[in-house]
Protein backbone atom coordinates (compact mmCIF):
# COMPACT_ATOMS: atom_id res chain seq x y z
CA UNK A 1 0.00 0.00 0.00
CA UNK A 2 1.21 3.19 -0.97
CA UNK A 3 2.57 6.09 1.58
CA UNK A 4 -0.18 8.93 1.21
CA UNK A 5 0.65 12.33 3.19
CA UNK A 6 -1.66 14.87 3.18
CA UNK A 7 -0.87 18.63 4.43
CA UNK A 8 -3.61 20.79 6.04
CA UNK A 9 -4.68 23.59 7.79
CA UNK A 10 -7.90 23.23 10.75
CA UNK A 11 -9.27 26.41 8.84
CA UNK A 12 -8.97 24.42 4.94
CA UNK A 13 -12.98 23.31 3.96
CA UNK A 14 -10.73 21.65 1.02
CA UNK A 15 -8.59 19.94 3.22
CA UNK A 16 -11.63 18.44 5.27
CA UNK A 17 -12.66 16.79 1.80
CA UNK A 18 -9.68 15.48 0.82
CA UNK A 19 -9.61 13.27 4.15
CA UNK A 20 -12.95 12.10 3.49
CA UNK A 21 -12.56 11.18 -0.53
CA UNK A 22 -9.31 9.27 1.15
CA UNK A 23 -11.61 7.93 3.86
CA UNK A 24 -13.99 7.11 1.96
CA UNK A 25 -12.48 4.97 -0.64
CA UNK A 26 -10.40 3.27 2.48
CA UNK A 27 -7.26 4.66 1.61
CA UNK A 28 -5.30 5.27 4.98
CA UNK A 29 -3.07 8.59 5.41
CA UNK A 30 -0.67 10.54 7.17
CA UNK A 31 -1.93 14.16 8.51
CA UNK A 32 0.87 16.71 8.84
CA UNK A 33 -1.15 19.46 10.09
CA UNK A 34 0.60 23.31 9.61
CA UNK A 35 -1.64 25.65 11.81
CA UNK A 36 1.28 26.41 14.21
CA UNK A 37 4.07 27.12 11.57
CA UNK A 38 4.23 30.58 10.24
CA UNK A 39 6.54 29.36 7.51
CA UNK A 40 4.51 26.49 5.93
CA UNK A 41 4.17 28.02 3.01
CA UNK A 42 7.43 28.15 2.08
CA UNK A 43 8.28 24.74 3.09
CA UNK A 44 5.03 23.40 0.99
CA UNK A 45 6.27 25.40 -2.36
CA UNK A 46 9.56 23.65 -1.42
CA UNK A 47 8.36 19.99 -0.78
CA UNK A 48 5.54 19.89 -3.61
CA UNK A 49 5.64 23.01 -5.65
CA UNK A 50 2.31 24.35 -4.09
CA UNK A 51 1.30 27.19 -2.04
CA UNK A 52 -2.11 26.18 -0.71
CA UNK A 53 -2.93 23.25 1.19
CA UNK A 54 -4.33 21.06 1.10
CA UNK A 55 -0.95 19.24 -0.70
CA UNK A 56 -1.01 15.76 -1.12
CA UNK A 57 2.20 13.70 -1.62
CA UNK A 58 1.35 10.00 -2.70
CA UNK A 59 5.26 7.77 -2.18
CA UNK A 60 6.55 11.05 -1.96
CA UNK A 61 5.32 12.29 -5.07
CA UNK A 62 3.32 15.35 -5.10
CA UNK A 63 -0.14 14.97 -6.91
CA UNK A 64 -1.31 18.24 -5.82
CA UNK A 65 -4.41 19.52 -3.95
CA UNK A 66 -7.89 18.41 -3.27
CA UNK A 67 -9.16 18.88 -7.06
CA UNK A 68 -6.61 17.10 -8.49
CA UNK A 69 -6.96 14.14 -6.05
CA UNK A 70 -10.67 14.32 -7.28
CA UNK A 71 -9.56 14.00 -10.40
CA UNK A 72 -7.63 10.61 -10.17
CA UNK A 73 -10.41 8.87 -8.07
CA UNK A 74 -12.72 10.34 -10.72
CA UNK A 75 -10.71 8.87 -13.37
CA UNK A 76 -9.83 5.36 -11.77
CA UNK A 77 -5.90 6.40 -11.01
CA UNK A 78 -6.25 6.84 -7.61
CA UNK A 79 -6.67 3.45 -6.74
CA UNK A 80 -3.76 2.90 -8.79
CA UNK A 81 -1.71 5.31 -6.95
CA UNK A 82 -2.84 4.41 -3.66
CA UNK A 83 -1.92 0.54 -4.62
Amino acid sequence: MARIQVYTTRWCGYCVRAKALLEARGHEYEELALDDDPAFRQKLFELTGGWTVPQILIDGSPIGGYAELWRLDRDGRLEELAA
